[in-house]
């Protein structure tokens, strides 16, 4: 578990620090880096329960929004034939940009899910 965390924690703030271009990065620079502070801190033996559930909660809520918001997932999947969203760094239609950040959310959820569930087997 130690490996994985150092892995996502390096990944999240990669992440973050590649927010800086993004249409809003005020918004995902620090939900990166909560995702980074959350695995480093499970690194060094500290598991903040609550916090990881309510960010888990948090960005459930807002991966729903995103999947469901008018350039949403549903969108991209119904009204653009899940049209390649990988094939230009550059984010060219709304819902290529919210598909990412729905699929980061996702990557940010699973990470937190994995850390809770271990740090409840730890007590």
């Amino acid at each position: 578990m130690k490996v994985f965390n150092i892995v996502f924690c390096i990944l999240f703030i990669i992440s973050a620090g590649l927010q800086y271009n993004d249409p809003d990065p005020l918004l995902w620079i620090p939900i990166y880096l909560f995702g980074a502070f959350i695995s480093y801190s499970a690194i060094s033996n500290k598991y903040y329960t609550s916090l990881t559930l309510s960010g888990i909660m948090l960005f459930l809520v807002y991966a729903i929004y995103l999947f469901f918001d008018k350039y949403g997932v549903l969108a991209w999947v119904t009204e653009h034939d899940a049209e390649n969203i990988a094939g230009s760094m550059k984010a060219s239609a709304p819902w290529i940009e919210e598909t990412r950040e729905f699929f980061g959310l996702l990557i940010l959820i699973s990470v937190l899910l994995l850390n809770y569930y271990y740090s409840r087997k730890q007590v």
